[in-house]
């Protein structure tokens, strides 16, 4: 049960207040992310009418610009429009960002942070399912669960599965990391109760940063030659495109399995596809380059890639976790709590 601003402040903690908040993001989110608890609780939280969703804050409604004008608050989410000089010049009284998702990066900007505001997202949140993803794909994938389900469906016959089988299974196989993102973090903490020997590449993330996290640190190289599974967390930045190209690809071993739930341009689709096409390597692929392939892309037939339309991040159920934690934050701001998942400029160098 999640308190709600009518809950007594404790001893020395400043009495609640209900800040004018405005709701912005893209057509059809608000209704997803908020269902009738959620409108219950913003309504106890904030001076807002939920049925007001700004989609434009470039060209906005008569309506949308009042409440911009007056909104010490946005509530925003997937889709939701840059805030350019135009638009906080607009915004005379705001104060802070609540981001119900991931990623800040698409619609905040350098005039943002010039003028101070507070800025908090939900990517904490964002980041369990995406690992609940990785940690299925990872299992299945050592245990040829793919492999197994075309060929039983192909067959329809007695086979000698267990011969067939004789090199799958999930014990002290090894699983390489690349990245430790809150993603990549907490895909290492699922890891922990298998019997599976876990490497990290990570250049931010030191020895003593690694021993506490459980993993061996190892370069780039090292990790892909001796992974049977490559799972990639490392945000999209210029340095990390093409992360992993031919000559990674062609250091993992016959067999491995290659997951990708980040982004699609951190590896070589050219590269990959002829890994895959001979059957050397297999795919977990939740991300692509581009993020819908063309018709005629080989990723949808064959056997040994997994293709799903980018569904491992937050989505049905999972998006009131998001709004959970997004009126969590916009409560502690209305009690003059700092927040509790802040975004400072300095991360996104180096952060989705």
């Amino acid at each position: 049960m999640h308190p709600t601003s009518d809950s007594p402040p404790g001893p020395g903690e400043v009495p609640p207040v209900r800040p004018r908040l405005l709701l912005s993001m893209g057509p059809g989110v608000a209704e997803r992310l908020l269902d009738g608890r959620h409108h219950t609780r913003l309504a106890a939280l904030a001076r807002t009418d939920p049925r007001l969703v700004a989609h434009d804050l470039a060209d906005p409604a008569p309506g949308v610009a009042a409440a911009l004008a007056d909104a010490e608050v946005l509530l925003t989410c997937w889709g939701a429009p840059p805030l350019t000089d135009r638009v906080l010049a607009a915004a005379p009284r705001l104060r802070a960002v609540v981001h119900a998702a991931g990623s800040v990066k698409h619609h905040l900007t350098d005039a943002c942070w010039d003028r101070g505001i507070a800025v908090t997202s939900a990517a904490a949140a964002n980041a369990l399912p995406v690992a609940e993803y990785t940690l299925a794909a990872v299992l299945f994938a050592n245990k040829r669960v793919l492999h197994s389900a075309h060929r039983y469906r192909d067959l329809r016959a007695p086979h000698d599965w267990p011969r067939e089988l004789d090199g799958a299974g999930n014990y002290r196989r090894t699983v390489g990391v690349i990245g430790a993102s809150r993603i990549g973090r907490r895909v290492i903490e699922l890891l922990r109760p298998f019997d599976l020997r876990v490497l990290l590449y990570d250049p931010y993330v030191d020895a003593a940063e690694a021993a506490r996290l459980g993993v061996g640190p190892v370069p780039l190289d090292a990790l892909c030659a001796e992974s049977d599974i490559v799972t990639v967390h490392a945000p999209q930045l210029p340095a990390t495109r093409h992360l992993l190209g031919a000559r990674e690809l062609g250091l993992m071993p016959d067999g491995a399995t290659l997951i990708n739930t980040a982004r699609g341009s951190l590896v070589d689709e050219t590269a990959l596809l002829p890994e895959l096409t001979t059957g050397r390597l297999h795919a977990v692929l939740d991300v692509t380059e581009p993020e819908l392939p063309p018709p005629g892309s080989p990723l949808y037939d064959l056997p040994n890639v997994l293709l799903t339309p980018h569904v491992a991040g937050s989505l049905g159920t999972e998006l009131h976790r998001l709004a959970d934690h997004a009126l969590d934050e916009l409560e502690r701001y209305g009690r003059g709590r700092p927040f509790l998942t802040p975004v400072r400029p300095e991360d996104l160098h180096h952060s989705a």
